[in-house]
């Protein structure tokens, strides 16, 4: 059994660490090492395939279950545990590595972020401290083609966050690395494009302008900015060209053909160490060290083999890496490029060697835009046309001009040449200054998918397949029924008459969409915060991965956790109309009495009465939408006194088949009277898990189950979506129904929301 055969096992036994509901036991664990010992040792190639692939997954699971165990069992009281940091803010936000519990050594890799505190010396990376912790798990917002952080946290190692009630230095050292960071952006503080600068070099990319990462999205060059298999294998590059320089001046017998080859892995793992460990440079060293041991070998292999060797190795090494977004993309692009040139290669002939250059990298450029498609669909739902032109300029740039100088710039920078050193980085600065020039004179070209035409992205695989095996000529009714599929959007469809409501989870605040034949209203936009809103974040690319047309806004109030994304959309969509009770410019009126239809549902306002002098949340707009058979009640903050006001005469025309339950679930609110006049079905909340207020509150909860109600709310579902037909209602809870991963559990207290 060759070691690609292992490898390829390998890959397929941890890949479904991915798509599991949920985790083994440790017995069932046990039980499946045992069968795959027991399969290994057979004679039979395919036992032993088997019993190999068992043991892989096995030690995948283990792997799971270690970032899970410290999030079920560190999480009910205090914990004194030692630290030590690996990224800091300077002020109140710290990522550390536990390294001991209760005075003994702490082998998992545990990450926490720890938020809020001052410590009470100044903090840099690599300072152990001492610390009395609360801590809790990981817990993240759950949307449908949403950003996944829980997701992010495990494939990070990063599943704990919380506060310090205590600490203490150990050593207030800091590391080598963060002291040389430190000098470092001392000197490059005076250069416009410094943060650039370290962002290349050393991968701190906090300080990046928001303006300038968009620029890069836009034309698709943001892959430069990460520290990836490019610098490394370029610095690696360097010191192997180096070494076999000085092999010519070497004797004979000195002269090993493996000595390059090795210094450059040495010297690659020590770039990665110099940028923190960033996963995506950890994982190249990984890979090039399976690459070296290959190459050491003395076999030929081929490009699959090789990958297959690599993509296993980084698996192997941390089986989470399976949940890693950066490590699916790396893999599947080298994947395509070795497709692209074995299945479709360029031409040769026909050039000068002037212009050959540049057709290999225009060449190089289409098939990574084309091959790339499915991935850069499904994870940013869209693609870059400007990547194609900007990335024939900035690649080659970056590469053999502005990373160089960076390299060179970071080793003068330890030797006492400050002359050539500032001449360096004058140089690295202009030269991202001509990039950036460029880039901005580009179109924005960034286009956007929707999820209809997510699977027309694997049409240039298939045209590739089927041009080369000339798919046409063998099977061509095949080929033509495939053609017809094609178009399968733009077919006519039956007219639906069912109607949807969908509860966005976005932490602790509200946005609820109403959809009905592609068009949508909105009830509420979500949160706002310094630099960004709810809208900007999730809304508006839900809204477009979905294909739906926002047609309008209803705003409950002006609290921020309400309000914060509505100027966002509106500058999406301009031509949104806006309904509140704010008798704000170009708002129309949302008062009691008034009564509108829309996509054939029936839009009623029952509170408040357009003379209510009070502000904040007893103002909110209550909105009852009926499509004549089942209805929904959004009721935004109204509180315990506008309810009973809203009742004492209206109180007939309140039952719903669903209630949004006021206010987070505050027990100001759903006063006892409001419930049972609602004569509802389900009820449903939105919060986020850990709120300052303990939102929804446990009494309220019961409230609406004892008369009836089924309960549901985003920390423990994610989105909800609830459906209505002629023939009833059916609901979608995201987390536990329609993306049942055992890393979207909710983990810690089970009832814990504060």
């Amino acid at each position: 059994m060759g070691i690609p055969i292992i490898c390829a096992c390998a890959i397929v036994a941890i890949i479904p660490l991915y798509w599991l509901p949920a985790l083994p036991s440790v017995y069932a664990i046990w039980v499946v090492i045992a069968t795959g010992v027991m399969l290994g040792a057979q004679r039979h190639r395919g036992l032993r395939i088997t019993g190999i692939g068992l043991l892989f997954f096995s030690w995948a699971v283990l792997a799971a279950q270690e970032s899970v165990w410290p999030m079920q069992h560190l999480t009910a009281g205090a914990q004194q545990v030692e630290v030590e940091i690996t990224a800091t803010d300077g002020a109140t936000i710290h990522e550390a590595s536990m390294t001991a519990r209760d005075g003994k050594r702490w082998w998992a890799s545990t990450g926490v972020t720890l938020y809020g505190n001052y410590l009470p010396k100044p903090v840099c990376v690599g300072q152990r401290w001492a610390m009395t912790l609360r801590l809790r798990a990981v817990h993240g917002e759950l949307n449908d083609g949403g950003y996944d952080s829980q997701q992010r946290a495990f494939a990070r190692h990063q599943t704990l966050t919380g506060r310090f009630t205590h600490a203490e230095a150990i050593d207030t050292r800091c590391s080598l690395r963060s002291r040389y960071l430190t000098s470092l952006q001392t000197t490059l503080a005076p250069y416009v494009w410094g943060p650039v600068i370290l962002g290349l070099g050393m991968g701190e990319r906090l300080n990046v302008p928001r303006e300038t990462k968009n620029l890069m999205r836009e034309t698709g060059t943001l892959h430069l900015m990460a520290i990836s298999g490019l610098h490394i294998a370029l610095a690696a590059s360097l010191l192997w060209l180096l070494m076999r320089g000085i092999q010519f001046w070497l004797p004979a017998r000195w002269i090993h053909w493996q000595m390059p080859l090795l210094a450059s892995l040495i010297f690659a793992a020590f770039y990665s160490w110099l940028t923190g460990l960033q996963p995506p440079a950890l994982r190249t060293v990984i890979s090039l060290a399976a690459l070296a041991a290959l190459r050491i070998s003395g076999r030929q292999w081929s490009p699959w083999q090789v990958w297959l060797c690599c993509v296993a190795a980084i698996l192997i090494f941390d089986p989470l890496a399976a949940l890693s977004q950066s490590l699916t993309l790396s893999a599947f692009a080298v994947a395509a490029l070795i497709f692209w040139y074995q299945w479709l290669p360029l031409p040769q002939g026909g050039w000068s060697r002037k212009i050959q250059p540049l057709m290999n990298l225009l060449y190089l450029q289409v098939g990574m835009l084309l091959l790339l498609l499915p991935l850069q669909v499904l994870i940013f739902h869209g693609f870059s046309l400007s990547s194609l032109v900007a990335n024939l300029f900035a690649v080659p740039l970056v590469t053999f001009v502005s990373v160089p100088l960076i390299l060179l710039g970071m080793l003068l920078h330890l030797l006492p040449c400050v002359s050539l050193e500032t001449a360096i980085w004058f140089a690295a600065d202009k030269s991202l200054e001509a990039l950036f020039w460029m880039l901005m004179r580009l179109p924005d070209g960034w286009q956007n998918v929707d999820e209809r035409w997510q699977y027309l992205t694997l049409l240039p695989w298939f045209a590739i397949i089927g041009c080369r095996m000339r798919a046409f000529n063998t099977v061509p009714a095949v080929c033509l029924g495939a053609s017809l599929m094609l178009t399968f959007p733009l077919w006519r469809m039956v007219k639906d008459d069912s109607w949807t409501l969908h509860m966005l989870d976005v932490g602790q605040g509200l946005a609820m969409v109403i959809e009905r034949q592609g068009k949508a209203i909105l009830y509420d936009t979500g949160l706002a915060w310094p630099g960004g809103d709810s809208a900007q974040q999730l809304i508006i690319p839900w809204l477009r991965w979905h294909h739906l047309q926002p047609e309008g806004v209803i705003l409950s109030h002006e609290h921020l956790d309400h309000a914060g994304g509505l100027r966002s959309l509106q500058t999406t969509w301009p031509d949104l109309w806006i309904r509140s009770p704010l008798r704000w410019a170009q708002h129309l009126p949302c008062f009691r009495g008034q009564r509108w239809t829309w996509q054939g549902l029936t839009l009623t306002v029952h509170w408040p009465p357009e003379g209510y002098s009070a502000t904040g949340n007893n103002r909110s707009c209550v909105v009852k939408i009926d499509d004549g058979e089942q209805s929904i009640l959004l009721t935004g903050d109204i509180e315990a006194r506008a309810e009973q006001a809203m009742l004492s005469h209206y109180w007939r025309y309140l039952s719903s088949t669903v209630v949004q339950v006021p206010h987070h679930g505050s027990s100001t609110s759903s006063s006892t009277s409001f419930v049972q006049r609602g004569e509802g079905n389900m009820a449903l909340a939105s919060a986020a898990r850990y709120n300052a207020w303990r939102f929804p509150s446990v009494k309220v909860v019961r409230r609406y189950q004892k008369e009836g109600y089924i309960w549901h709310d985003t920390p423990h579902s994610g989105q909800i979506s609830v459906t209505f037909t002629q023939h009833g209602w059916h609901i979608r809870r995201l987390r536990d129904q329609y993306l049942p991963r055992w890393y979207h559990q909710w983990f810690g207290a089970p009832v814990d929301n504060g």
